[in-house]
C-alpha cells in the first residue's frame, strides 16, 4: 500500500522594497511601544528614579565615592572623593523644567530597561535574511548584546558619571562663582555619560558584523590597534575628567573590549572562509 506524500508547502514569494518598509515599520512600532511602557512605568517610580538614581552620583555618600576615597587613602594619596557633601547645588529656573526632566529621564529609563526587547525586534527583522544555523543563534545574540550594553550602563553610572560630577561639581574659576547646575545640564551629564558607555560597549557586536560582511578582518584590527590606543584615550579624554587617572579607568575596559573584538573577528573570518572554501569545493 503506497503512503500518500503530504503535500509540500509553498515556497515563499521573496519580499518586495515595498514589503520590507512595512515589516519594517511593523517592529519599529512594537519597539516604540514597549519603551514607551517602560517609560511609563519609570514615570510612576519618580521618587526612586530620581532621589535614589539620578541624585545618587551628586551625594557624598553614593558608592563609588566610598570605594574610591578607600582606595586612595590605602594608596596614601590625599583624595578629593572623601567628603560627605559636595559644594554644588541643583537647581530648576524654568517653569515647565522639572516636568520636561521627568518625562525625558523617563523615555530614557524605558528606552535602556526595554533595551532587550528592541534588539529581539531587530533581530526578527533581520532573521529572515539569515541562514538557519545563524538564526539558531538568536537567543544567545541577544542576550550577550543586552549583557554587553547593560554592563556599559553600569560602567557609564557607577565609574564615569561620579568621576564627572565630581570633578565638574567642585571646579571654580574663582571663589567669587558658586556651582548652582541647571536640573537639564546635570540630567544630560548622566544620560549622556550612561547611554555613551552602553553604546560603546557594544563594540564587540559591531566588530562581528562588520567581520561577516567583509569589512574589517582580523589582521585589519591588529595593524591599527596603536591608532586605535589613540582613539581610545581620545574618547577617554572627551566623555571623563582632563585627569590622567580618569582617562586610564575609563580606557581601560574598551581596550580590552577591542581586543575581545580580534578574537571574535578572528573566530568569524576563519568560519566564513571555511564556508567559502566549502561551496567552491562543493562546485
Amino acid at each position: 500500500m503506497k503512503k500518500i506524500k503530504a503535500p509540500q508547502p509553498e515556497q515563499e514569494k521573496e519580499m518586495s522594497f515595498l514589503d520590507h518598509l512595512e515589516d519594517l515599520r511593523w517592529h519599529l512600532i512594537r519597539a516604540t511601544l514597549s519603551v514607551v511602557i517602560a517609560a511609563s512605568l519609570a514615570f510612576l517610580a519618580k521618587d526612586f528614579i530620581f532621589d535614589v538614581l539620578l541624585f545618587g552620583p551628586s551625594k557624598g555618600s553614593f558608592f563609588s565615592y566610598k570605594i574610591l576615597c578607600q582606595m586612595s587613602q590605602a594608596l596614601g594619596f590625599d583624595s578629593g572623593f572623601c567628603q560627605e557633601k559636595l559644594p554644588f547645588a541643583i537647581q530648576s529656573r524654568t517653569m515647565g523644567g522639572q516636568f520636561s526632566a521627568h518625562v525625558w529621564t523617563s523615555i530614557t529609563a524605558g528606552f535602556i530597561v526595554a533595551f532587550p526587547y528592541i534588539i529581539y525586534e531587530f533581530w526578527k527583522f533581520v532573521a529572515p535574511a539569515m541562514h538557519e544555523n545563524e538564526r539558531r543563534n538568536a537567543k544567545g545574540f541577544i542576550f550577550i548584546t543586552s549583557l554587553l550594553f547593560f554592563l556599559g550602563v553600569v560602567f557609564g553610572y557607577y565609574v564615569i558619571t561620579p568621576l564627572s560630577i565630581n570633578f565638574l561639581g567642585k571646579y571654580q574659576v574663582s571663589d567669587m562663582v558658586l556651582n548652582q547646575f541647571d536640573l537639564s545640564s546635570y540630567i544630560s551629564l548622566v544620560r549622556a555619560s550612561v547611554l555613551a558607555s552602553g553604546l560603546i560597549f557594544e563594540l564587540p557586536i559591531v566588530i562581528y558584523f562588520l567581520t561577516k560582511v567583509g569589512v574589517v578582518t582580523p589582521d585589519f584590527l591588529k595593524t591599527y590597534r596603536k591608532y586605535a590606543l589613540v582613539v581610545v584615550l581620545i574618547v577617554s579624554a572627551v566623555i571623563t575628567p582632563p585627569d590622567i587617572v580618569s582617562q586610564i579607568i575609563v580606557a581601560i575596559p574598551v581596550l580590552i573590549l577591542y581586543e575581545v573584538s580580534i578574537v571574535i573577528s578572528n573566530i568569524i573570518y576563519k568560519r566564513e572562509l571555511k564556508n567559502l572554501n566549502k561551496k567552491g569545493y562543493d562546485q
